[in-house]
């Protein structure tokens, strides 16, 4: 069996693939595996250190507004477009894979629309609560349409052959919340924020939670991932304290998920699918600059079930914004309803489930 991913740009877009690729190759071992995507995407340099094969093909993506610069923009990202297709169809017809997954990215749209028209078995795997207009189009073709959450139903033009599957995410083990805490080097059994914004950061939140410092840290424990572009500018303005631990990245995120009571982040499609799994109580600040708007999506999503709450990242310095936290942080019986709502939205097997969903469609 012959399995293509196609998908990248970003590691949203990347990792649920390299998830579906390791469950797929615990139950058929000798499965042949590889991945498409662009010399620019993260892609490029994950998997070959991953140890899968990579194809890469020159594509990049539509540029939005109705600006001459996006016109003439988009002019040349179409000719892009329709040589990128041509690559994937010769790729299709060298590689002559039994599935193509598709999760996402430039990179995506031709090579699942190459093996739709070469008659290829395909799947593919929609992070977002509000798909992109990739997932819309190609869906009407796909063999299989898997979604990460139910509110996207809505927006898929079809209603066979589409399953709400969750989104293959990374899975922690589940350690004691005080132990957690001690390896973060917090004293105190206080209530505890975890804040994070990806490995990069989220500029607005570390300058909204700066403002908030001395509040949170007063009746309350903070672990902060700054991103790496953000550490040295918050970390000198940080005086140390045994009610936080601050650093550019967390190696270890299921520890930081054990300590936590409530978690500030951004929406990202991996990073709800953690918070679902990990059953943790959020205050989402959607990213607004994602395209469509997808991390507010996502977000409403959760907020609907009342398994989160939103701020807007443009309210977020507010001292509306700061209540909001600090109130729910220390609302124990709020905090246990949030936790239950959030649980019930997990798919900690969502990788395992679509790995057998592809053997099937091989198999058929």
């Amino acid at each position: 069996m012959k399995v293509l991913f196609a998908g990248g740009g970003t590691g949203g877009h990347l990792y649920p693939g390299v998830a579906m690729a390791g469950e797929l190759l615990k139950l058929v071992p000798d499965a042949g595996v590889s991945f498409a995507g662009t010399k620019n995407g993260i892609e490029a340099s994950e998997i070959p250190r991953l140890g899968y094969r990579l194809h890469l093909l020159p594509v990049s993506g539509l540029k939005r507004g109705g600006s001459l610069q996006a016109i003439i923009g988009n002019v040349r990202v179409l000719a892009d477009f329709a040589g990128a297709l041509l690559n994937a169809m010769s790729l299709i017809s060298r590689e002559k894979p039994d599935v193509v997954v598709g999760t996402g990215g430039f990179v995506s749209a031709p090579v699942l629309l190459a093996a739709e028209l070469m008659g290829c078995r395909t799947l593919i795997q929609e992070q977002n609560a509000f798909p992109g207009v990739s997932t819309k189009l190609l869906s009407l073709l796909a063999g299989e349409v898997h979604l990460s959450f139910s509110e996207a139903r809505q927006y898929i033009r079809r209603r066979k052959g589409v399953f709400v599957s969750g989104n293959p995410a990374r899975s922690f083990p589940v350690s004691g919340r005080e132990s957690a805490r001690h390896r973060f080097g917090l004293q105190e059994p206080l209530p505890t924020l975890l804040v994070f914004g990806g490995s990069r950061g989220a500029r607005s939140i570390n300058n909204a939670v700066l403002k908030w410092l001395a509040g949170i840290t007063s009746e309350a424990n903070l672990v902060w991932q700054t991103g790496a572009l953000d550490y040295e500018r918050i970390s000198a303005q940080v005086k140390p304290s045994g009610r936080l631990w601050i650093g550019p990245y967390i190696e270890h995120m299921g520890y930081a998920y054990s300590a936590a009571d409530l978690v500030l982040c951004r929406s990202g499609a991996s990073t709800i699918a953690e918070l679902s799994n990990a059953a943790k109580p959020s205050v989402l600040v959607p990213y607004p600059y994602a395209t469509g708007d997808h991390q507010r999506y996502n977000a409403k999503a959760l907020v609907g079930t009342g398994a989160a709450m939103l701020i807007d990242d443009s309210h977020l310095e507010t001292p509306e914004a700061r209540q909001i936290v600090l109130d729910l942080l220390h609302d124990p019986g709020r905090l246990s309803s949030m936790a239950v709502s959030c649980g019930s939205l997990a798919h900690p097997d969502a990788a395992l489930q679509l790995a057998r969903r592809i053997i099937q469609l091989a198999n058929k």
